[in-house]
C-alpha cells in the first residue's frame, strides 16, 4: 500500500502553491498526497498534469474537498 501524506491548505496562512509545489516535489512514486481544502482546486489541475501527477477529486461535505495526487 502507498504511504499517504496529508497535506491541510485551509491551515495555510496566504498563498498555499508553493507548499504544494514542495510536496509534489517530494514525493516518491510509493507515495501519495492527499490535499484537504476549502473549496475544489480547478486551477490545479493543470499543473499536476503538466508535472506528470494524476489526481482523484472527492467532496467530502459542503466545504471541504480530498485530492488524491499520485505521480503517473
Amino acid at each position: 500500500d502507498a504511504t499517504v501524506i496529508e497535506l491541510d491548505v485551509r491551515t495555510i496562512d496566504g498563498e498555499p502553491f508553493p507548499e504544494i509545489a514542495s510536496a509534489l516535489e517530494a514525493l516518491d512514486r510509493e507515495e501519495t498526497l492527499r490535499l484537504v481544502g476549502a473549496f475544489e482546486p480547478v486551477p490545479l489541475y493543470d499543473v499536476l498534469e503538466a508535472r506528470g501527477f494524476t489526481h482523484e477529486t472527492e467532496r467530502v461535505d459542503t466545504d471541504t474537498w480530498h485530492v488524491t495526487i499520485r505521480r503517473e
